[in-house]
């Protein structure tokens, strides 16, 4: 499940990047929680909850139903 993951994540990517953030994959748990970080601009952004719950999970969560919850480390 990492490796689908990582590709649904090359999709986000760019978006991120375009403002000045990044996403790093950290781990995947058998329970389908999926850990990531926010690094750059997304960091320190206020709205990176936002981001994090309606748009990285909610595409991962569409895209490989068996991912529960995605959290930030």
């Amino acid at each position: 499940m990492k490796e689908k993951v990582q590709t649904v994540l090359e999709k986000i990517r760019p978006t991120l990047q375009a403002d000045g953030g990044d996403v790093t994959l950290i781990g995947v748990e058998e329970d389908g929680t999926v850990k990531v970080q926010l690094t750059g601009a997304c960091g320190s952004c206020p709205m990176s909850t936002m981001t994090l719950k309606n748009g990285i999970e909610r595409l991962l969560k569409q895209e490989i139903p068996e991912v529960k919850e995605v959290i930030q480390v």
